[in-house]
C-alpha cells in the first residue's frame, strides 16, 4: 500500500504550517489523549519530559520528507525501539490518531479543512502501519 498522490500533496503544502504549530499541535494531542483515554498515560511513565517536542520534530520531519519516506528509515527504527520498551501496542494507535487529528483541528482552526484532516488521517494511519509491523517483529525476538 502506498500514499496517495493527493495526500501526498496536501501534507506537502500543510507541512509548514504544520511544522510552525507543531509544538502546540502534540501539546495539545497529549492533553486529548490522556483525558479521553487515562490508562495511556502509563505508557509515557518513562518518557522525557520534552516527549511533545520530539513528537512534534517527527511530525514536521514526516511531512516534509512524505515524498521521500526513505530518508526517514532510521528515525522510524528508533521511533519502533521506542514504542517497544514503553510496551505499545497496535491498539493505541487508533486512540493517538483520533487525539491527533483533533489536536490539529484545535490549532489549526480552519485551515484544518475536512480535505487536510483526511490527508494526514490517511498519512497518520500510513505511517502507524509501517511502525506496527516494525514492532510486531521486534516483539517476536
Amino acid at each position: 500500500m502506498s500514499l496517495s498522490e493527493k495526500t501526498i500533496e496536501i501534507v506537502k503544502a500543510t507541512a509548514a504550517p504544520v511544522a510552525a504549530n507543531a509544538e502546540a499541535i502534540t501539546t495539545r494531542m497529549y492533553e486529548i489523549l490522556f483525558q479521553s483515554h487515562p490508562q495511556i498515560k502509563e505508557l509515557f511513565k518513562d518518557a522525557d519530559s520534552e516527549q511533545h517536542k520530539k513528537l512534534a520534530g517527527a511530525i514536521s520531519a514526516y511531512a516534509a520528507n512524505i515524498d521521500n519516506l526513505g530518508v526517514l528509515s532510521k528515525a522510524v527504527e528508533k521511533m519502533a525501539q521506542t514504542h517497544i520498551r514503553a510496551k505499545v501496542q497496535a491498539e493505541h494507535y487508533p486512540i493517538v490518531g483520533v487525539s491527533l487529528l483533533q489536536a490539529v483541528k484545535d490549532v489549526l482552526g480552519d485551515a484544518a479543512t475536512d480535505e487536510v484532516l483526511e490527508a494526514w488521517k490517511e498519512a497518520y494511519f500510513f505511517l502507524a502501519d509501517i511502525l506496527i509491523a516494525r514492532e510486531k517483529e521486534l516483539y517476536k525476538l
